[in-house]
């Protein structure tokens, strides 16, 4: 069985396929995450963080460039963008504690991005979780 790590790598991948361009994906999870041999609570896991982070994509990016000191937000990775967008997803959307999603988010880019990514992701979702409360990213702001 895999593990919510596994699940997330996945969902990474499907996330930094979706930012390419490839917004046919969507239809095609299910393919990719059987490929990956993520299944079952995973897949539903997995698939679940996907589109959620999807539709709420526009909301998860103004919440990460708000965070930005002095990186312009279309220079970003899409492999860091990607880990992000989850990041951001889980931590304001999904309710996830803050302190598991950073670790989570830098061992992905250990893994997955450049030796620099991992010290930016960590400064950049910090930033994100320190809002007093859970935000709903569904719904926009009451005045």
């Amino acid at each position: 069985m895999a593990t919510r790590h596994q699940a997330r790598t996945a969902v990474v991948g499907l996330l930094y396929a979706y930012d390419l361009g490839n917004h046919t994906i969507t239809k095609y999870s299910d393919e990719i995450l059987e490929e990956s041999k993520i299944r079952n609570k995973q897949r539903t896991f997995s698939n679940d963080l996907f589109i959620g982070t999807v539709e709420n994509l526009e909301r998860i990016d103004e919440e990460i460039q708000s965070h930005l000191k002095e990186w312009d937000y279309t220079s970003i990775g899409k492999v860091e963008k990607a880990i992000l967008r989850l990041g951001v997803y889980e931590i304001l959307i999904a309710g996830t504690d803050r302190a598991i999603i950073i670790n989570e988010a830098v061992e992905l880019a250990k893994e997955l991005a450049d030796e620099h990514a991992p010290k930016f992701i960590n400064g950049v979702l910090d930033a994100v979780g320190e809002k007093p409360s859970r935000v709903s990213l569904d719904t926009p702001d009451a005045p």
